[in-house]
């Protein structure tokens, strides 16, 4: 089974309030910008995600970030997961990401996380970001029990909880 229905057709574009920057499905294509914004602000995305994921690696090459767009951009494809960068207006700077990824922790049913390069933290674009990805989830995405972990669970609390169990 599916974690989102069949018919579910995900969003393409999603601006943020103000204008001047929005969302769109990251693509393989966007790792020259990708690639400077993780490494830019990877010590800070490691105490994020670090103990979670194992991301960034201090020594993720431009090639392997490459090769993770390009998965994320086939689970986008195949609805297993998102991954939406943000972006400027014109696409010439990728500012941050957001992820939708089917739950691997009970008592959820959709885990989102996100974040912004180091220049954007306490800015009025990460507090629009901050607004905006709780009301898109609930008004543009299928999910009953969406888990905002960072937000309204921390990182530690979420990697306590139970892992779903796996059908073998």
């Amino acid at each position: 089974m599916s974690w989102l229905p069949d018919d579910f057709v995900h969003p393409v574009l999603v601006p943020l309030p103000g204008g001047d920057h929005h969302l769109r499905p990251i693509r393989e294509a966007d790792a020259p910008l990708d690639y400077p914004a993780v490494m830019g602000s990877r010590e800070r995305l490691w105490t994020i995600f670090g103990p979670a994921w194992g991301w960034p690696a201090a020594t993720m090459t431009y090639e392997a970030d490459q090769a993770d767009l390009l998965r994320h951009e086939k689970e986008i494809a195949a609805h297993q997961s998102f991954n939406y960068a943000l972006f400027d207006a014109a696409e010439t700077s990728l500012l941050g990401c957001v992820y939708i990824d089917p739950p691997e922790k009970t008592g959820a049913d959709a885990e989102i996380s996100w974040w912004v390069v180091d220049e954007l933290v306490d800015t009025t674009v990460e507090q629009a970001l901050n607004t905006l990805v709780p009301q898109w989830i609930t008004a543009d995405w299928p999910f009953e029990q969406p888990r905002f972990i960072g937000r309204k669970i921390s990182w530690p609390d979420y990697l306590a909880l139970p892992d779903i169990p796996t059908i073998q």
